[in-house]
């Protein structure tokens, strides 16, 4: 990790800054404070997260901000509670209760049971109330004018939907149920929680959602708003981009070749390389193309 400069007319680099997202703030209030904290208008973010959840939101800052465009597309893990026998028109504990269905007789045997039904691929509809834009404008923004929508179903992949404990609230009329989910990116939590809840014929929604890793950066790496405030880390680009892609090291000439955009001799996978010079510094990121490795991005151009 590294730490911004204390003096304010001392630039600070690029790399990737791991925000412990509080409850409340939507993604683009971090972006906004973290800029401020960082002294730069470039710093974008790998994603968002509803403004009721917390935990990890990857932001770029700089040079950086080119690698989120990867980032997005990771894997992502979360910690969750769902709530059996209430719907919202959120799907999530932010909106409305707009239906209350008794959940007592649920067992145990019953909620697996329908978790292994959405475990794996599937196709899922995402929640109405949601950033998703059609005809041009964002659905959640029609759902508020009156509208009601009915999004397209997409596949995705649910990896894991462990349950790690199941509680009897209100008298046993709802369910609470603690679970962890790993899954593909584009994955809605929330329209999880609704799922289930239909499922099992009594309801559900999302009360409780906490974002503990996106693809290799995880929780542990991430800071609060107020430690960044007292000590701005962030995570330099070179180490980040080791972190996400295979590792490549080039030859003196192949670092002057990518630094012109010109092709090298192909990686050996066919999966997004990252290119260091000598000294470890960011050269490139490759993709094969036919019989060479092609710059997609290049970081270090030719002085």
């Amino acid at each position: 990790m590294k730490t911004a400069p204390q003096n304010p007319t001392q630039a600070i680099g690029s790399g990737l800054v791991i925000v412990d997202k509080p409850a409340g703030w939507t993604s683009h209030d971090v972006v906004g404070r973290t800029r401020r904290l960082a002294g730069t208008r470039k710093v974008g973010h790998a994603g968002t997260l509803d403004p009721m959840a917390t935990g990890v939101l990857v932001l770029g800052i700089n040079k950086a901000t080119r690698l989120l465009t990867y980032i997005v597309g990771a894997n992502k893990t979360y910690t969750a509670t769902i709530r059996l026998g209430e719907s919202t028109i959120t799907d999530d504990a932010e909106g409305e209760i707009v239906q209350t269905r008794i959940a007592a007789a649920l067992t145990e045997e019953q909620i697996r049971e329908s978790i292994a039904k959405l475990t794996g691929e599937i196709q899922q509809v995402p929640s109405s109330v949601s950033a998703i834009k059609v005809n041009g404008e964002r659905s959640y923004a029609r759902v508020r004018a009156g509208e009601e929508m009915k999004l397209a179903a997409r596949p995705v992949t649910i990896h894991r939907f462990e349950v790690h404990e199941i509680r009897r609230e209100r008298g046993g009329k709802v369910q609470d149920i603690d679970v962890t989910v790993e899954c593909s990116s584009g994955t809605y939590i929330r329209a999880l929680a609704r799922d289930l809840g239909e499922d099992l014929a009594v309801g559900g929604h999302l009360s409780a959602l906490r974002r503990t890793e996106v693809g290799p950066y995880t929780l542990d790496r991430a800071r609060t708003l107020e430690q960044l405030a007292n000590d701005f880390e962030y995570l330099p680009m070179e180490d980040a981009a080791d972190a996400l892609f295979i590792r490549r090291d080039l030859t003196e000439h192949e670092r002057i070749e990518l630094s012109f955009g010109r092709r090298i001799s192909a990686n050996e996978t066919d999966e997004v390389t990252a290119a260091f010079a000598l000294d470890g510094t960011l050269v490139a990121l490759l993709k094969n193309k036919g019989a060479e490795a092609k710059p997609e991005l290049v970081f270090a151009t030719a002085s």
